[in-house]
């Protein structure tokens, strides 16, 4: 497996899903090898939850910095950046097609078609799978000059898969890939750490990386509003980012600073016990590849208020009963919120889709379809 995005430390958020994912695939009986770059010269070898991982060296310590963090997007726009990001491609693909016992994997498989799929088609080590996670399809709609570079790497892809169907529509349309092609399947959720059923009475909870796309402020603007209604409530913000500070003083402004909570990054291991007592989850975020958070609340029986167009969110969050679907603005979440905390019967709601979720998003389930995508890659052949 290729990936920019692969946990440095236990309780590391970076990456925490593609290594779920890649320690189920592991305990299926595959000799399974991660490459991923080196963080500011922490690079190296090493075997975690049965997985071998290889951390590549790609420049000078202070060069090192385009993965792990978020903003690559942003960081190959500058000429360093941009000469660090071919290094970093040139390394992955280096040391993928050396990386398995035997003369070289059976099987790559590229996370996000870009640093990891151009990575793969480069190493030419044989067939390769390219899963889109949601970033790598944006920057496809963006450019012109990145479709002219992914087009040939998702065709010659022995599969590609999408964690959504949202997000497997635009990357057909981006790409022009035929969409019978794209197989769906989302990475999983720690479904071993989620068994807890949610007592309520801790207010709204939301989870997300604080950046822009997030629209965590329209969070804060419904907790404003129904404020203003005479429903103060606490808000809890598990997450870190780059508008951590500007949210901060937007809840100073709307007047709620007070009941506003920021946790920072919370290891995997402790999310279910950072949303343990939330009444409502909230997401605003727009364009979501899938949306893995309000997932896990709904596992854990939390109603969730989302908006529609949040993409690939719409996939998990149903319309009605245990969670909402709203315009992306700070009344109409604030008037789900009251919806939802109205209605008896959401909570149970909740807890019958988590139960579905649970199934379809455990990392046995997602290994037991990644099997399958794997033989019939190796039957297909290198491309």
């Amino acid at each position: 497996m290729i990936t920019h995005a692969y946990p440095r430390w236990d309780g590391d958020v970076a990456g925490a899903f593609i290594e779920r994912f890649a320690a189920a695939v592991a305990a299926r009986g595959h000799a399974v090898t991660v490459v991923a770059p080196s963080d500011e010269g922490r690079g190296g070898d090493e075997r975690r939850h049965g997985v071998t991982v290889h951390r590549v060296r790609y420049g000078t310590p202070g060069r090192e910095t385009l993965a792990y963090r978020g903003t690559m997007e942003r960081g190959v726009r500058s000429i360093g950046g941009a000469l660090a990001f071919g290094r970093l491609v040139w390394a992955l693909a280096r040391h993928a097609g050396r990386a398995a016992d035997g003369g070289g994997p059976a099987v790559v498989h590229a996370h996000w078609w870009v640093p990891g799929g151009v990575a793969a088609r480069l190493a030419a080590a044989g067939p390769y799978v390219i899963t889109l996670h949601g970033t790598d399809v944006r920057v496809l709609e963006r450019s012109a000059g990145a479709r002219a570079l992914g087009r040939p790497v998702l065709r010659g892809a022995a599969a590609v898969t999408a964690v959504s169907t949202y997000l497997a529509g635009r990357a057909a349309l981006a790409a022009g890939l035929d969409l019978g092609r794209i197989t769906i399947q989302p990475m999983p959720a720690d479904t071993a750490g989620l068994i807890s059923r949610s007592a309520g009475g801790g207010g709204i909870v939301t989870v997300g990386r604080l950046t822009e796309q997030k629209r965590i402020g329209l969070i804060l603007e419904a907790a404003a509003t129904l404020a203003r209604r005479g429903r103060r409530m606490p808000v809890t913000i598990i997450g870190d980012g780059p508008e951590r500070e500007p949210l901060g003083r937007l809840a100073d402004t709307l007047g709620i600073g007070g009941d506003v909570q920021f946790l920072g990054e919370v290891p995997p291991g402790r999310l279910a016990q950072a949303m343990d007592d939330a009444d409502v989850f909230a997401f605003a975020a727009r364009h979501e590849g899938f949306g893995l958070a309000p997932a896990e609340a709904l596992m854990l029986g939390i109603p969730v208020v989302a908006t529609e167009d949040g993409g690939g969110v719409t996939d998990v969050v149903p319309a009605s009963g245990g969670g909402r679907l709203v315009l992306p603005a700070p009344d109409a979440i604030a008037r789900a919120i009251e919806d939802v905390l109205g209605d008896a019967h959401a909570r149970t709601s909740a807890a019958d889709v988590g139960e579905t979720l649970r199934g379809r998003l455990s990392p046995e389930s997602a290994a037991q379809t990644f099997d399958a995508i794997y033989a019939a890659a190796v039957r297909r052949g290198a491309p």
